[in-house]
């Protein structure tokens, strides 16, 4: 049975637990934005789906490729990942289809209608990026483990592109409910998913860990969160833009991930 309360594991948590924090950072953005301003809305939006599908795509897509590549080598490697990233866009397309989804035929709704639409798409971006906080927060905490020198720069740069996922998490909830206390919450249960993470993994899943199935998780993930994107997020910043509020926020989004991941390249 591991030992969770041995120093170097206790060391590692603490690393994985404090990259997970900066989520929270992210969130804390909320404070400087207004909920009735409704191209402020827009631009967040756009900035969470932007951060999204950048994130995607450049990092999280190339861990599964990594992962994939480790265990079946380059050609077949990149044919499993790109499997596992349409693998993740058909089973949210799907659940789309089965689950009613209100963001269709919405014109004209009302405006409790419009809160619950928001609602929708807060959760549905929280949920994504928490379920990519979970194996980040694995390959964190054992990066650590097995050698702090590499696990500690590791646990920095996740924790800088951890901002712009918080602000991805806060800024539809904020809108969504008023309450900035509910979008801080939302980016602390999200961030909790990475020691949580480590912990279980730890206790648990380390007999069943492989390149495979983190390459499988991250593909997966990374299909999900681009379908989410593209279907709720980006409709969603459109409908309240009034010029080009959507096309700034995403590339604003796109900018501000970019330079989390190239300050640590």
């Amino acid at each position: 049975m591991p030992d969770l309360f041995s120093p170097a594991a206790l060391t590692a948590l603490a690393v994985c637990a404090g990259a997970a924090a900066a989520t929270v950072i992210g969130s804390l953005l909320v404070f400087r934005t207004n909920p009735h301003n409704p191209r402020m809305l827009a631009f967040g939006l756009a900035f969470s789906g932007g951060a999204m599908v950048y994130v995607s795509l450049v990092e999280i897509f190339n861990k599964a490729l990594t992962s994939f590549t480790e265990a079946y080598g380059a050609k077949l490697g990149y044919t499993y990942a790109t499997l596992s990233f349409f693998g993740g866009v058909a089973m949210l397309a799907l659940i789309d289809r089965l689950v009613p989804n209100p963001h269709h035929g919405m014109e004209g709704a009302s405006d409790k209608a419009a809160q619950e639409r928001l609602k929708r798409v807060g959760l549905l971006a929280a949920a994504a990026i928490t379920a990519h906080n979970f194996p980040e927060g694995l390959a964190t905490f054992f990066a650590t483990l097995d050698n702090p020198v590499v696990g500690a720069p590791l646990a920095f740069a996740i924790a800088i592109h951890n901002i712009p996922e918080g602000v991805s998490i806060a800024i539809p909830v904020y809108y969504a409910t008023g309450s900035k206390r509910s979008a801080i919450l939302a980016a602390c249960i999200s961030a909790l998913a990475e020691p949580v993470g480590a912990i279980i993994g730890y206790l648990v899943l380390a007999p069943f860990l492989s390149p495979v199935v983190f390459g499988a998780v991250f593909g997966v993930i990374a299909g999900v969160m681009v379908f989410l994107a593209l279907d709720e997020l980006m409709p969603e910043a459109k409908r309240y833009s009034k010029g080009h509020e959507a096309a700034y926020g995403m590339i604003v989004g796109m900018g501000a991930m970019a330079m989390s991941l190239v300050l640590f390249k």
